[in-house]
This record gives structure tokens, sequence and C-alpha cells, in this order.
């Protein structure tokens, strides 16, 4: 990504996955000028493939993000490779500073940062994780079909986790590790599927020739198994926007941390905008960029209002130094444009 950055942009999309890209697709389509700042840091990264998207089955995720940086500049977007590292107000929009200490202005922010994955201490794990060490039965369940699957009790939805893998294979155990013992309801429901529970404290993975073929428990005994299911902490990227007064909150299902935001992706702080992950943990790819889309069409017409209210201004009072200034805001966007 080699696009130079501009002073100022209709609108700043910080993150550049499925939903920041998205989401500058479509207010590029609109005409606006957008730049997306990415830090080359995508969450699915060591995945092999990206599934459940319609028409991009399997593909790479660095070939689907290449696709979407080159779509984004094919209608005059801009992808920016860049750490940010604050935001701040700006009179009426937003000043956003780089780790390099590059700064560029905002109309409008949409923030797409996507989150961290916070896995449990256990040596090997963090390795492993995206290619036999797995969360999503959607996302990579098809992959480790009919194989011995271990799940890693480690978030409030453990239980039901391995309920879902177990539609995908007839082996499945699950390890208790150091969450609070089963309830007698969910003891019964693991037994009733014929899931093996394997009480203690998962101490390591064993892996031989790069490939996971157990768990080790504290006590030495290897639990034989092909792949492991764990639920990380998903905690949202978003410590650069503290600054603007939003910061991360529990989520909800106490998964982890999220950005909050109403139906369409608004936040607390005018003009600032949140799509994908950093506000929705579950969504899946194409559930990020269907949610970028949206958000970005939000934007698009919350800027044509605010450009409304100007023109109507202008026009009632054509000669006072609001309406001029609006005026020559509109032709500077204009000959932007080309139009």
């Amino acid at each position: 990504m080699t696009d130079r950055l501009d002073g100022s942009y209709d609108v700043v999309v910080i993150g550049g996955g499925a939903a920041g890209l998205s989401g500058a697709l479509t207010l590029a389509r609109a005409r606006r000028s957008v730049v997306v700042l990415d830090s080359g840091a995508p969450r699915n990264a060591p995945a092999e493939g990206v599934h459940g998207l319609l028409a991009r089955e399997g593909i790479r995720p660095a070939e689907l993000l290449e696709r979407g940086r080159a779509e984004v500049r094919g209608y005059g977007g801009r992808v920016v490779t860049g750490e940010v590292a604050a935001a701040n107000r700006d009179d009426d929009g937003f000043t956003v500073t780089l780790a390099d200490g590059r700064t560029v202005r905002a109309r409008r922010l949409l923030v797409a940062t996507g989150l961290v994955d916070v896995l449990p201490d256990v040596p090997g794990l963090r390795e492993r994780w995206g290619r036999d060490v797995l969360h999503c039965p959607y996302c990579h369940g098809w992959e480790v079909r009919d194989r011995a699957i271990g799940v890693l009790a480690s978030g409030p939805f453990s239980v039901h986790q391995a309920l879902l893998f177990r539609q995908l294979s007839a082996d499945v155990t699950y390890f208790c590790h150091t969450m609070p013992p089963l309830t007698d309801e969910q003891a019964e429901q693991l037994a009733a599927r014929d899931i093996g529970v394997v009480g203690g404290e998962v101490a390591s993975l064993e892996v031989v020739d790069d490939r996971l073929v157990g768990v080790r428990l504290g006590d030495g005994t290897l639990v034989r198994r092909e792949a492991l299911a764990v639920s990380s902490r998903m905690v949202a990227r978003a410590g650069f926007l503290a600054a603007l007064g939003l910061r991360p909150a529990a989520h909800p299902a106490g998964v982890g941390e999220h950005l909050p935001s109403d139906a369409t992706g608004r936040t607390d702080v005018p003009g600032l905008w949140v799509a994908g992950n950093v506000t929705d943990p579950a969504a899946q790819v194409g559930a990020a960029a269907a949610a970028g889309v949206a958000v970005g069409a939000q934007i698009n017409a919350d800027l044509v209002a605010e450009e409304t209210r100007r023109a109507v201004a202008a026009r009632r009072a054509p000669f006072s130094a609001k309406s001029e200034a609006a005026l020559c805001e509109q032709v500077v966007g204009d000959r932007r444009h080309g139009l």
C-alpha cells in the first residue's frame, strides 16, 4: 500500500479489514473522498481460508483484502499503511494522528479496527491458533469434521461450543480446565450427546511434525486430539479513541469488550461510526462486510444532510460570512470530484 496521504478527507476509515474496506468502497462509489488507514495486522491472518463467504468460499484472507483494496482504489479511494495513535476533535471534524507523526483531517470517522483474541494461558496454544486450534464451528468446523476434537472450557459459551462441534464429529471431548464445575443441566446435555468430560487443568498441547496430536493434563495424562476449540476473550482495538471519550465496554454476552453503537453503527461521539468486530465480536467476514456497507451509507446520508443544511443557509443569506464559507467548501468538494 503506497498511496499518499492528503491533508483532509470527507471520511477517514481506520481499519482495512472486510468492514473497513466495504465501508470505504460504498463511500467512494458515492463520490466521497475517503482514505483507509490500515496497520496490516488482520485478525484472521493465521487462517488458511475464509469460509461462509458466498462466491469467495475458501479464499485466502490476504487475497480477499488485496482484492478489496484494489476495488476501493478503483473508485478513487485511498488505502494507506499506517497505525493510528490518536484521534481528536478538531472544530467540526477530527484530526487523526499516526504513530509515525503524520496527521490527517476527517469530517467523519469510521472505525473498523476489529479485535484482539486473548487466549487462555496454555503453552503452545497461540502457536496453533487459526490452524488446529479453532474457535468458530462455522468458520473452521468443516475442515475438522469427523476428527477427534477437544473443547477447552475457557468462556461462558464453552458448553454451547462443544454441542456445536458435536454436529461435526462423533468424537468430542470437553476439558473442564480452570472453569467452574458443570451444572447438572450442562452435564446432562453433554452426556446425552456422548461428549466426554475430562477434569483437571490442561498443561500444554502435544505437537508432532507440526500437527496437534493431543492435550497434556497437569498430571501428565495425554488425551489424543486432532483439533482443539477454544473460546477467546475478545477485546476491541480502540485505545486510540480515548481522547474522544470513547472506550471499550463489557459486551453483554460476557465474551469480552466492544465499542457500543446503535443499530446504524453510530456511537455516542458525534460524527464517529463503528462497523465489524470492533462493535460486533461474533460477526463473520460476510457480516462484517455487510455492516461496513450499511454504515458507509449512513455516513454518506449524514454528510448529505449537513451539506443540504449549509446550502439552505447560503440560499437564505447569500452574502453572510457563514454562507461564503459554506459555498467555498462546496466548490472545493466539487473540484475534488471533477464536477
